[in-house]
């Protein structure tokens, strides 16, 4: 599976809220940062529970693909978030680095 493949499978899995299938795209040591930041999260358990509720809190988030680009092993997703309906949307860059055919890495830059 290609690594736009990748990322594309777990943004689906992530819009449908479905948490089996998102977190089998990640590595089991995943870490979380902000962008040139410390990590915040390590541990797919840690990151499973984070979207577990997640899920919980938002049962209508969504994420809309607004570009992506694609340079050897990082795949980078600019992405327009709804939490619900009525929320206002909010924008991310996410910078998804690889080890082997899953997602080890994940940097977010938040607007």
């Amino acid at each position: 599976m290609s690594r736009e493949a990748v990322v594309q499978g777990q943004l689906d899995a992530y819009n449908a809220q479905d948490l089996a299938t998102f977190v089998t795209f990640f590595d089991d040591g995943i870490t979380i940062s902000d962008l040139n930041g410390e990590p915040n999260l390590k541990g797919l358990d840690a990151y499973r529970e984070r979207h577990e509720g997640l899920f919980a809190q938002f049962p209508q988030n969504r994420a809309e693909l607004l570009s992506r680009i694609v340079v050897g092993n990082t795949v980078i997703d600019h992405e327009r978030v709804f939490r619900s309906p009525d929320a206002t949307p909010f924008e991310v860059a996410a910078i998804y680095s690889f080890a082997g055919d899953k997602i080890a890495r994940v940097d977010f830059v938040k607007a």
